[in-house]
């Protein structure tokens, strides 16, 4: 049978995230095999007849030109919509927050998302502003539609490190998510907290006096999310860190990969505006 991203995610990887492959998520290696030809054994946790079979597979579906680079998001789309398939609108609101309003074919979730408002019907995600949703972000959404947890934050904050299963995920978060913030806002936290306010986050900093900038998302209604950032002091012997927070009711609403490309989305989000405020005049 061939073997898809989430075949093998599923099926065939082990699914801990440690980062032995060189990659920060065993969905990424599930990508990067079926995409670019990397070789199974690259899993150094795969049972080798195991490996050897399924690797048959994939140098075949490769020969046939089988789920190319561009198919892989398209591909996790449909198993996220797959699973949040059984929700009904009706249930999500209380679940998730926001409303539930007619639409032209039944009801329909209007969900705040950042700074706007998303509209969900009919295994559709729809922008109802000027912006865009690309394939992963759909995939997120459904995700969390998925995940049936229904707790509002309780106000308590946990570090990555403070979820359970979530070990092999620290590497990866700093690597992609923290240093990035950090080489790109060092020296820079009004920049950051500035492009945070552009992205509807409540600026913090004052109040709470515990970093430069102290920065509290709202992705979701029921996924807070905050940010913590610190200008480096070489002369105090302080190097610049940032470190995000979760609400610890969290894992009821996202599996541990849509934690992460939750984080990985506002750092792109907020690099990408600190761009767009540095081009525009003043």
């Amino acid at each position: 049978m061939p073997y898809s991203v989430v075949d093998l995610y599923q099926k065939i990887l082990p699914k801990t995230n440690c980062g032995d492959c060189g990659y920060p998520t065993c969905l990424a290696f599930a990508s990067m095999v079926v995409s670019e030809k990397v070789p199974l054994e690259t899993c150094p946790h795969i049972d080798k007849t195991l490996q050897a079979r399924v690797q048959q597979e994939l140098d075949r579906q490769h020969a046939a030109g089988k789920w190319t680079k561009r198919d892989l998001a398209a591909d996790a789309l449909v198993w996220a919509r797959q699973r949040a398939a059984s929700m009904k609108i009706e249930d999500l609101a209380a679940r998730l927050g926001g409303e539930v309003v007619p639409g032209d074919h039944g009801p329909v979730l209007r969900l705040p998302y950042f700074t706007g408002h998303i509209r969900i019907h009919d295994g559709q995600i729809q922008p109802e502003e000027d912006f865009t949703l690309n394939r992963w972000e759909q995939v997120f959404i459904f995700n969390h539609m998925a995940q049936g947890g229904s707790a509002s934050p309780s106000g308590t904050w946990r570090a990555l490190e403070q979820i359970p299963n979530t070990i092999s995920k620290i590497t990866s978060m700093q690597r992609h998510v923290e240093q990035p913030l950090v080489e790109r806002f060092n020296g820079r936290a009004e920049a950051l907290r500035k492009a945070a306010v552009a992205l509807g986050a409540q600026d913090l900093t004052d109040a709470d006096g515990s970093a430069d900038a102290v920065l509290r998302f709202q992705p979701m209604p029921k996924i807070p999310v905050l940010l913590k950032f610190w200008n480096a002091e070489p002369d105090e012997g302080f190097a610049a860190g940032a470190k995000l927070l979760f609400d610890e009711t969290i894992c009821e609403h996202l599996d541990i990969e849509s934690i992460m490309f939750l984080c990985e989305r506002i750092r792109e989000l907020l690099c990408e505006t600190d761009a767009a405020q540095e081009n525009t005049p003043t």
